[in-house]
């Protein structure tokens, strides 16, 4: 499997996930290289901790770096 180049996921579903993850709301990727290895990857999700959740519940997505660069500095200042 081809591991996700992207830093950013988009949540697309919340099924049983409906306290963890937000419908919709774009999440910055944790590198974990052996939980991408089996499709899976690490993201901080609404209870402020970081945990694995499938790549089936996101959809990636790239930026150019400048926007990458606001984003998370928008996200560290949350």
């Amino acid at each position: 499997m081809k591991k996700p180049s992207k830093q950013f996921a988009v949540c697309i579903d919340i099924e049983e996930y409906e306290a963890s993850l937000v419908l919709w709301k774009l999440y910055p990727i944790l590198r974990d290289k052996k939980a991408s290895e089996v499709d899976y990857f690490r993201i901080v999700d609404e209870s402020g901790e970081d945990y694995l959740y499938h790549k089936s519940h996101f959809v990636f997505v790239d930026f150019p770096r400048g926007v990458k660069k606001k984003i998370l500095s928008i996200e560290n200042e949350t």
